[in-house]
């Protein structure tokens, strides 16, 4: 098995947390999130337009990329990762324009050489990714397809073919941050789209409390925490892990009541 399919493999739903890569000391926040129990990392790499994410995570960005965060920054971030860390997926997510500047090849060959499980990447539509989704799997990477609330029945099996690892449910229609869809939404879109695919549904966007967490848990096979994190970063800086672990921990327990 995978990385990614033993941790959703699990008893209990997969916690997934994001920070972006960069924004502060960058391995002890990643240890930190380990510590605190998350079965699956999502690294953020730094671009100066994200048009996805809200402004938690743009000011991440930016003081990422003030701080000379590059490209190989991250898939250096990544490789330390792995060596201390052999067991725990890590995804980096992000946008097409760092991913494929030099190649969607050189891209997949050297996230490879750093251990990456899977790759997010948010503005390449499945109907036009006829360069990195193949390099990705030929390099055993897992592309992971985004779902939304207007992913419709026409449209879901183009995102269901070809991704791999899991299906990340979007479950606003909007940017990250602190909106929130209703409970029975995300319900009712995680029924349907695990209609058509094996595939585990990962649910991420506006999920800042261990409540929100534990709902969603009693429905979907991960819940993904971004925005909440990357706050913690931006405000307490070098003395983010302690947060960072706190806040995870709480998280995993309570989706693990959720879910006995």
């Amino acid at each position: 098995m995978t990385r990614l399919q033993t941790a959703f493999s699990k008893p209990h739903p997969a916690f997934v947390a994001f920070i972006t890569a960069g924004d502060g000391d960058t391995a002890a926040n990643l240890d930190a999130l380990v510590a605190g129990g998350a079965d699956v990392i999502e690294l953020g790499m730094p671009f100066t337009d994200p048009m996805a994410d809200g402004s938690a995570i743009q000011n991440a960005n930016l003081r990422s990329l003030a701080a000379g965060t590059t490209t190989q920054t991250v898939l250096m971030i990544a490789n330390e990762f792995r060596a201390r860390h052999p067991d725990i997926p890590l995804v980096l997510m992000g946008y097409a324009n760092p991913m494929i500047r030099r190649g969607a090849k050189w891209f997949a060959e050297h996230a490879r050489g750093a251990g990456v499980d899977g790759i997010i990447c948010v503005d390449i539509p499945p109907e036009e990714d006829g360069e990195l989704g193949p390099a990705l799997r030929a390099e055993g990477i897992a592309p992971i397809r985004l779902a939304t609330p207007t992913t419709d029945a026409a449209r879901l099996p183009a995102v269901i073919e070809g991704s791999e690892g899991f299906l990340y449910y979007v479950s606003v229609a909007g940017i990250t941050g602190k909106q929130q869809a209703a409970i029975e939404s995300i319900e009712a879109n995680v029924s349907r789209i695990k209609q058509s695919t094996d595939l585990p549904v990962a649910v991420g966007f506006g999920v800042r409390t261990p409540g929100q967490a534990a709902e969603i848990a009693k429905v979907a096979d991960g819940v993904v925490v971004g925005s909440a994190f990357v706050e913690l970063v931006g405000e307490f800086g070098k003395d983010a892990p302690t947060k960072l672990q706190e806040l995870t921990a709480s998280m995993v327990s309570a989706m693990a009541a959720a879910r006995s």
